[in-house]
């Protein structure tokens, strides 16, 4: 923290000409609030979610369910995706816990659809990238 801190009061003394313990230390108050409001366990969901999303077979997956825009079979899924059955159990279930899609049986069957969370991330993405 003292590296931060030098760092900091280098920082506000360039911004402010002149800088002093007090505005070191509101600042580091600041900064405190912040990161408080921010939160650890909200932090620790979106890096679940974002982490969901950092692989290549749950990310198709996700963006499949998002364009169907309907529910969406285990065997339709694994038509798209190359991966071995429980491959595609494990990615499914690390997408349900990241809360990206739900699933449920329909009598013998297994069928997903992609959250609003999802779909709103998959837009996010989508308009970030050009074409």
């Amino acid at each position: 923290m003292a590296n931060g801190t030098e760092r900091l009061r280098r920082y506000l003394d360039d911004e402010l000409d002149e800088c002093r313990s007090e505005d070191v230390d509101r600042r580091l108050d600041e900064l405190d609030a912040l990161e408080a409001a921010l939160g650890r366990a909200r932090v620790d969901a979106e890096l679940d979610v974002l982490s969901a999303l950092a692989n290549e077979t749950r990310y198709t997956l996700t963006r499949v369910l998002v364009a169907a825009g309907e529910e969406l079979c285990v065997c339709e899924l694994h038509a798209v995706v190359d991966v071995s059955e429980s491959g595609l159990s494990h990615a499914l279930s690390t997408l349900v816990d990241a809360g990206l899609v739900e699933g449920h049986k329909d009598g013998r069957w297994k069928k997903y659809r992609a959250t609003n969370r999802a779909v709103a991330l998959v837009t996010v993405l989508e308009g970030t990238v050009g074409e």
